[in-house]
This record gives C-alpha cells, sequence and structure tokens, in this order.
C-alpha cells in the first residue's frame, strides 16, 4: 500500500510539473509567421511551420503530416486574405481540432490587423487570381509586421494567461528593436525610392509600397498565369522604351523567365528571399529585410 502511494504521488508530481511546463502548440501557415511567433513566444511555444520558403503559399497539399499538426495545434497563424484558401480549410476539417476553427481563438489571421493594398473593385476571376480582400503578401512592409505583433501577442495571452507577462515582455523588447530597426532600414533605402523594377508576380506590392520603389510591369501576363512568350516579348519592347533598373522575384519564383528578361534587356536578376529562410542571411525576421535591402541596393550602386 505505501508503495502504490509513493508511485501515486511521484506520478501526480510528474503531471503537475509537464503542466506548468506545457507550451503552447502553434502551427504557423508561414516562415514569417513562424519566426515572428518564436520572438513572442520564446521556449514557452513549440512552432510548427506549414511552409518553407521556396515554396508558393498559395499551392500547398494538405498532406497527412500537417493534418496531424492541425490536429495537435492550440492555435493556428496564418495570413488569410484568402492566401492558403487552396489548403487551410481541408486542414482544419480533417483535424478535427475544434480550438482552431474559424471565428474561433485559436485561429489567427494576421491580414486582419493591417491595411490591405490592391482591393479589387469587381471580382472577375477571368483577371487572374485575384484576391477579394486585397494582396495578401503582407510581410515584407515591417510596419505590417510591427501591428501583428501587438494582436498576435494578446492572442497568445488569452490562450495561455499564465504566461501573458512573458509574451508581453518578449513583444515589447521586440518592437523596440524592430521600430530601430525600421528607422535604419528606412535611411539605408533611400537610394531606392522611384527605382523602376519588374517583377514575376505581384507579391512585393507591400515592399514597393514602403520603400517606394516603381513597377513597370510583371512576368506573369495575369496573377498567378505563368510567364508566356508573348508577354516577356511585350515587357522587352516596354522596357526599350522605358528601361527598368531590375527584374526582382521571389525565392520561390522559377528563375528562367527572369533571367531570359534580364539577359535581352541587359538588366539584372534580382531574387529576393521573400521571407524567413528564402536565403542563406534571412535566418529570421531581422536577416530578411537586411538581406532584401543589400539585395536591391546592388542595383543602384
Amino acid at each position: 500500500m505505501k508503495t502504490f502511494l509513493v508511485w501515486t504521488m511521484l506520478a501526480a508530481g510528474t503531471l503537475a510539473t509537464q503542466s506548468a511546463w506545457a507550451a503552447l502548440n502553434i502551427l504557423a501557415c508561414e516562415p514569417e509567421w513562424g519566426a515572428l511567433s518564436r520572438e513572442l513566444g520564446g521556449d514557452k511555444i513549440n512552432v510548427y511551420v506549414a511552409t518553407t520558403a521556396l515554396q508558393d503559399p498559395h499551392h500547398i497539399e494538405a498532406r497527412p503530416s500537417l493534418i496531424a499538426r492541425a490536429r495537435s495545434a492550440d492555435l493556428v497563424v496564418c495570413t488569410g486574405a484568402e492566401l492558403e484558401v487552396g489548403w487551410m480549410p481541408l486542414l482544419q476539417s480533417q483535424s478535427g481540432n475544434p480550438k482552431i476553427q474559424r471565428g474561433r481563438p485559436g485561429y489567427f489571421e494576421a491580414a486582419q490587423y493591417v491595411s490591405m493594398l490592391e482591393i479589387p473593385e469587381r471580382l472577375d476571376r477571368a483577371q487572374g487570381d485575384v484576391h477579394p480582400g486585397g494582396n495578401p503578401h503582407i510581410q515584407l512592409d515591417p510596419r505590417n509586421i510591427a501591428r501583428v505583433v501587438v494582436a498576435l501577442t494578446e492572442r497568445m495571452t488569452q490562450l495561455d494567461a499564465a504566461e501573458a507577462d512573458g509574451y508581453r515582455a518578449r513583444s515589447k523588447s521586440f518592437l523596440d528593436r524592430w521600430q530601430q530597426a525600421i528607422a535604419r532600414w528606412e535611411k539605408e533605402a533611400a537610394p531606392l525610392r522611384g527605382v523602376p523594377i519588374v517583377v514575376y508576380h505581384k507579391n512585393l506590392t507591400y515592399l514597393e509600397n514602403w520603400l517606394g520603389l516603381r513597377l513597370l510591369g510583371t512576368l506573369e501576363p495575369k496573377p498567378g498565369l505563368p510567364p508566356t512568350s508573348a508577354q516577356l516579348s511585350s515587357l522587352l519592347a516596354q522596357l526599350q522604351k522605358n528601361p527598368a533598373r531590375a527584374v526582382v522575384r521571389a525565392a520561390y519564383n522559377e528563375p528562367r523567365a527572369a533571367e531570359w528578361l534580364s539577359e535581352q534587356a541587359k538588366i539584372p536578376a534580382v531574387m529576393l528571399p521573400f521571407t524567413v529562410g528564402g536565403t542563406e542571411k534571412a535566418k529570421d525576421l531581422f536577416g530578411l529585410f537586411d538581406d532584401t535591402i543589400a539585395r536591391l541596393l546592388a542595383i543602384v550602386k
């Protein structure tokens, strides 16, 4: 009997310890939100990122391993604005996890907390992959990251009240460093204002708006449609009259069309990390913007 009581007490103590150290399980849809979650949660959370910087976040397979991650998640952090419309609803339904369903505290969309750009005046699928709520690629304006920090911190404290002070302290520390970094990036990037560029897909809109880059055209004839010979020839003719300084693409965009236009127009082809992990130097959110601005500045030197 004494032995049984001892084992019962040990088991109870172990469960109490595990409960005290229980971490918030977060499933991040994109690398930027995984990185931000780690900044705010530290060692009090577990983070799994559903995609990599070399994947197009529009087109992800809801594979069994992702469904399993969704099943055990306390919080899903996505961009929203229909960026994940092709796969996140399937993860939610197949997981059977009530905590992460739309409208529940365990489902968070970053796009709800920023000012969206390129909201279409009318919806017409003939115009390509048009997002009704606006351009969803919000992460390349660091001011948007700062807005999301405030909302995500409060959501994490709502789900894990015992760690609320820790989340808020880490949030304040991050925002202090982030605002200083924004000021530095804006000073460094001043020579980019007004610089004309061509892009692969309209996924750099928030970066262009923040830095004052001037968009001349896209390699895609319509959003989401691969570059065609006709589109590339038309762009080349346009650039002969109104030159761009570079052809810019994200790490996940296929490089051949950009390289062809670069060679024909005799302008640099620039690959940007687009998100955390897109290049060797973009290891975290600070590195993402450090490397992005450095790569863009190389075209104006």
